[in-house]
């Protein structure tokens, strides 16, 4: 069986992931709502420009503090 991928398909396969990843790790740091932040980042995966000012605005973001 022969798996044939497009370029733009490759690609999807490498920055979806990533876009997760980065918006896991973020919203850990940046919100208080994680899995909520992870979500918004698979969606905006989709449409890469969105993803990139996503990621950019969650970096901005001043860290949540936890109390302990």
């Amino acid at each position: 069986m022969n798996i044939n991928a497009t370029l733009l398909g490759q690609v999807a396969l490498v920055f979806i992931p990533i876009m997760v990843v980065l918006s896991y790790y973020l919203g850990k740091r940046k919100t208080q709502t994680p899995k909520l932040a992870t979500l918004i980042g698979f969606i905006l995966a989709f449409i890469p420009p969105l993803a990139l000012v996503y990621i950019a605005a969650l970096v901005i973001k001043n860290d949540v503090r936890v109390s302990e």
